[in-house]
């Protein structure tokens, strides 16, 4: 557990970037820190590993105030993970990996066993051990600077904008990927971001602070979409709040049909105006369009990609979205292998919601049946 207590930084020239913070993160959560420039989230930070000093207030790590301990043994113990991933580029990816335990004094066949397996946990190929970090591409550094942070196994990890120099879709992998190694590994953290919905995907509580370091708000993404304590954290989480929330309710059982598909090289037999392609194991490619590929087999290049495919059994904005997204209007759903099951329509997703809303009755209830009192009648 991470414990600020009426911590605040004031500089030199008399900016206070945080004031009178007070939060607890707690243990084998993860804890994100969001708002707008200037508000304190990346001094907050540091101050946990003492890059940078508190002018006033104490920070705990497990009861015990991080000002009192050697800051090198205090480092040592808490994995940290920057923008650009931070890599030394005259060293290996896995001497990259392998800095803390080295300096912990591990024996050169245990910090490379350790560097090749986290380098697997992580999702690179073996190979890309002996390459530079100039030799990778930017997701596969921040990969590289994850597990370099959990290398010496530390029971904290720190956080600071870890994703946000990458595209979306590589970005969306990464986040994807560390919920799972999180799972896994159960780790404290704090992680820094300004994008609400990276805060509300990966936090198990979002912090909202605002410009001055003072703390607006905490809380579990969905009660903060529900309720924001006031008008600043409303506005910060966006007028689409209500739409977000969807991701944290649970898509009931939707009305799927069967959706008729083609495979890469297949000629269509249908004069649809959507077809939804597949590969050999039935998971979907993209859709296309029959009536533009003049009766030949549908190329990769037919495919339109735009549409997102949502998983059976998950949330109602990811089978929404789906069903928004897609070209076809028709929203593609796979089960947990990535299979095919079904497509739905918006409408009918938005049904479920409106179902899943609508709160319980009684039979004799007006709206159900019964006798229904009219102004004017007797009842």
């Amino acid at each position: 557990m991470i414990r600020f207590d009426a911590v605040t930084k004031e500089f030199p020239d008399g900016t206070v970037a945080v004031d009178d913070l007070s939060l607890t993160a707690p243990t084998g959560k993860i804890t994100v820190l969001v708002g707008p420039s200037g508000c304190g989230k990346t001094t907050s930070l540091r101050m946990v590993n003492r890059m940078i000093e508190p002018t006033r207030g104490s920070i705990a790590l497990d009861g015990q105030d991080t000002g009192r301990m050697d800051q090198a043994e205090l480092r040592r113990g808490i994995g940290y993970v920057i923008q650009h991933a931070g890599l030394f580029p005259h060293r290996t990816v896995l001497d990259n990996i392998g800095t803390v335990p080295r300096l912990l004094g591990w024996d050169k066949k245990k910090v490379r066993d350790r560097s090749r397996e986290l380098l697997e946990r992580v999702g690179l190929d073996a190979r890309l051990g002996d390459r530079y970090p100039t030799q990778l591409s930017g997701g596969q550094q921040q990969r590289v600077g994850v597990a370099r942070a959990l290398a010496a196994d530390p029971p904290v990890m720190l956080m600071d904008e870890p994703f946000s120099a990458v595209d979306p879709i590589v970005r969306d992998q990464l986040q994807d990927e560390f919920l799972r190694l999180q799972d896994e590994l159960g780790k404290t953290i704090i992680f820094v971001t300004h994008d609400i919905d990276e805060a509300i995907k990966l936090g198990d509580q979002v912090a909202v602070l605002r410009v001055g370091g003072t703390l607006a708000q905490v809380a579990e993404p969905a009660y903060l979409l529900a309720h924001p304590a006031d008008d600043f954290v409303a506005d910060f989480v966006g007028r689409d709040r209500g739409y977000r929330s969807l991701q944290f309710q649970e898509a009931p059982r939707l009305p799927l049909r069967s959706e008729p598909t083609v495979t890469l090289g297949e000629t269509p037999a249908t004069d649809a105006a959507w077809l939804l392609v597949v590969d050999d194991r039935r998971h979907p490619l993209g859709w296309v369009e029959p009536g533009r590929i003049g009766g030949r087999g549908v190329q990769d290049a037919d495919l339109h990609r735009g549409g997102t495919v949502a998983r059976s059994g998950g949330s109602l904005r990811g089978a929404l979205d789906a069903a928004l997204s897609s070209p076809a209007r028709r929203g593609v759903i796979v089960d947990d292998s990535g299979e095919l099951v079904g497509t739905v329509l918006a409408h009918e997703v938005l049904d479920a919601i409106e179902d899943t809303d609508r709160p319980e009755r009684d039979e004799g209830d007006p709206v159900h049946g019964g006798a229904v009192a009219v102004a004017g009648d007797e009842a």
